[in-house]
């Protein structure tokens, strides 16, 4: 019986998931699998029999990665399951930045109780009037699951689109539009585009990218559109930008005192995956990986340790194995295996800078000294047995 805790509300669907075989628990402490969405885990104390965190959503910076890793704890996410909901808010970020739609809206609100509404509208509009965004340039940074769905969708628009990421991965590539630019550098896209989106992740490289200094490479009344992470630019920067007119909209889904009510920002309550459809896939998604894991000892989009795939346990034991990314360890895995005649029926073993996954498949029972010994190893996390 495996046991689980939701830090945060799951979607139904996703907990559906889950058969006869696993128990919700109230306390984080007594679980083997922890679901999160928002919920900080970063002062939390984890239970000694924890083994998995799910986080239902792309973003992992309100979990502890290094001390997860160190515990033997794998974090999974759901990159892609929200990636339809985000793309679509980022559409409507540019047709709010275009037309001043809510300019519009709430001049209305205001003089609702005008007996000549209609006619007075007729005279006000020129005020909120805009551009459209066909001819427009759209340079797209990061072609992830969000950002080649942006790319692809502003082309349909009738927009010209600039992309640019240096790690695009094959599948990406095999998804992007063949009408899509590919800007050979950052600054190349900065000076040609009319509207920037970003959709990369927060990295040290990555913070603060839009900076005073990336702004001053832009067209004078730029727009700028950031729905990855707040971290991705310069709060200072980009007020200034506004204020000068050198920005002319930034639309961001991430609410700070420092931008919120700063003319010419857009700013969204955090709205990108907040999507029925979106919390249904990642709840969907998140449950799929905990129970691979937790039965077949299988990981996929795990942030902290390396995707490892060996199929659904067949008879026998698997025995799986975190430890640091160091020398000989799956000889003296194997050795320790042999000198208790274990037959290795199959075996993989991957990495990710420094951490490592192996897992072993043998026609035999592990007995809880074997494991005790392979515990003992220099560099062995967590030994798990699944049988």
């Amino acid at each position: 019986m495996y046991k689980y805790h939701c830090l945060n509300p799951i979607a139904p669907v996703g907990i559906e998931r889950f058969d006869e075989n696993y128990v919700r628990v109230e306390s984080p402490e007594e679980a083997d699998a922890i679901l999160v969405r928002s919920a900080s885990m970063h002062e939390m104390e984890f239970g000694k029999d924890l083994k998995a965190v799910a986080r239902a959503g792309a973003g992992v910076n309100n979990i502890p990665l290094e001390k997860c890793a160190e515990k033997g704890i794998v974090v999974f996410n759901t990159p892609g399951a929200n990636a339809n909901g985000v793309k679509e808010l980022v559409l409507a970020g540019m047709l709010l930045a275009a037309r001043d739609i809510i300019g519009g809206i709430n001049w209305v609100q205001e003089h609702e109780e005008d007996g000549d509404l209609a006619k007075e509208a007729e005279k006000a509009k020129k005020a909120f009037a805009g551009r459209e965004l066909d001819g427009k340039k759209l340079g797209v940074i990061g072609l992830g699951a969000i950002g080649v769905r942006v790319a692809n969708t502003a082309t349909h628009l009738g927009m010209d689109v600039y992309g640019y990421d240096p790690y695009v991965s094959v599948d990406a590539a095999w998804q992007l539009s063949r009408n899509i630019h590919h800007a050979k550098t950052v600054d190349e896209l900065y000076k040609e585009c009319d509207y920037i989106s970003i959709h990369v992740p927060a990295l040290d490289s990555t913070k603060g990218m839009i900076n005073r200094e990336a702004i001053s490479l832009m067209k004078k009344g730029v727009t700028i559109l950031n729905f990855a992470r707040d971290v991705l630019v310069d709060s200072e920067a980009i007020v200034d930008g506004l204020l000068s007119g050198s920005v002319k909209r930034y639309v961001t889904d991430f609410p700070t005192p420092e931008i919120a009510g700063v003319k010419g920002a857009i700013v969204i309550p955090h709205l990108g995956a907040s999507t029925e459809e979106s919390e249904d896939n990642c709840a969907k998604m998140a449950a799929k990986a905990l129970r691979d894991y937790l039965e077949n000892g299988n990981i996929s989009h795990s942030v902290n340790y390396p995707d490892c795939n060996m199929g659904s346990k067949e008879e026998g034991s698997r025995v799986t194995i975190l430890h640091r990314n160091i020398p000989n360890m799956l000889g003296q895995f194997t050795s320790l295996l042999a000198k208790e005649n274990m037959n290795i029926t199959l075996m993989t073993n991957k990495s990710k800078k420094a951490y490592a996954y192996t897992m072993i498949d043998v026609d035999a029972e592990i007995s809880g000294n074997v494991v005790k010994r392979l515990e003992d190893i220099e560099g062995v996390l967590k030994v798990r047995v699944i049988v």
